[in-house]
């Protein structure tokens, strides 16, 4: 690597095929097109395809790498931030997914996107048909506390009392009117399919 006496930076000439013979001499603040690829193309890549003990790149992670790999001698946080905000390109973001393992899977989502859409077997859904979403939270740890809280005053905080008898453990079962967006909820004292008949009812 070398700095040309005008500022800007010389690239190594293994870097791509095309420099081999040629050394590329730019102005400065300006790279060649070809370097700015390689520099996406690389933030599109595993950090471990490089070596490097992470889960995914940040601004100065990538710098750090782009330089290390002898692309470019300098180049600023910024500019390759610009580079990337061109192709929307934000390794740094990430959101978690399961990928589907059953076979059947494109099927079975293929009846629960039809209720969405108000379809059941090829035919819409009826007026008193309702399609709901359900789930439950159990064990939920019910305390009541030993004295009543008692409500703020002028220059009175409200009192909470720390101190509390356990209750038991108790189920909330919750359902979602797909189409209506209204949620229905009740506790219960343990779950099963008397309770859900309960909410369904």
């Amino acid at each position: 690597m070398r700095s040309f006496p005008f500022g800007g930076s010389a690239f190594l000439l293994t870097a791509s095929p095309g420099w081999k013979n040629v050394l590329v001499r730019v102005a400065p603040g300006l790279f060649p097109p070809d370097l700015v690829v390689q520099v996406k193309a690389l933030a599109c890549e595993l950090p471990a395809q490089h070596g490097r003990p992470l889960s995914r790149w940040s601004t100065q992670d990538l710098l750090q790498q782009v330089q290390q790999s002898g692309l470019v001698a300098s180049v600023s946080g910024s500019t390759l931030w610009r580079w990337l905000h061109e192709d929307a390109l934000r390794p740094w973001y990430h959101r978690s997914w399961i990928f589907p393992r059953d076979p059947d899977f494109a099927p079975k989502a293929g009846r629960v996107l039809d209720l969405y859409a108000r379809q059941w077997h090829d035919r819409p859904l009826k007026d008193d048909e309702f399609v709901i979403s359900a789930d439950e939270k159990t064990s939920i740890q019910a305390r009541r506390r030993k004295h009543a809280t008692q409500n703020c005053r002028p220059r009175t905080p409200m009192h909470v009392e720390h101190e509390y008898s356990r209750c038991g453990a108790w189920t909330y079962i919750a359902a979602l009117d797909v189409h209506r967006a209204r949620v229905y909820g009740r506790c219960e004292t343990k779950n099963g399919i008397a309770p859900f008949d309960r909410l369904v009812q």
